[in-house]
């Protein structure tokens, strides 16, 4: 049974920084392309950024390019969003997903595209 997990969030200043861990387990964490999304209070759920299996392949929305990374670990299970010069825009709980197609070498910015999620972790940014 997949399982992701979120991590690292919390309570920020403006300009601060946060680095958000997403732990996977259940399946062959490698073979699977995977993103970040999250969700405001009183919004719909929004693409952040996204890589593909071999994290080769990023992609970002536009207001998070330049300050958020993505990235993965394989040899931890683990992926990470690093997140700089936050924005009280930013805040909103952050959710982690995962692929269920192997080996897919796109990157994927609708919900739909994605089979499993982790609960979210929720990121707050004071102004």
């Amino acid at each position: 049974q997949v399982q992701l997990v979120e991590s690292g969030g919390g309570l920020v200043q403006a300009g601060g920084s946060l680095r958000l861990s997403c732990a996977a387990s259940g399946d062959t964490f490698r073979n699977y392309a995977m993103g970040w999304f999250r969700q405001a209070p009183g919004k719909e759920r929004e693409f952040v950024a996204a890589l593909n299996w071999s994290g080769t392949t990023t992609r970002y929305t536009d207001s998070v390019k330049g300050r958020f990374t993505i990235s993965r670990d394989n040899a931890k299970n683990t992926m990470y969003l690093q997140m700089n010069s936050l924005k009280p825009d930013d805040t909103a709980v952050y959710y982690c997903a995962r692929r269920g197609v192997k080996y897919d070498g796109s990157v994927y910015v609708r919900i739909a595209s994605y089979d499993y999620w982790g609960q979210g972790i929720q990121v707050t940014v004071s102004s």
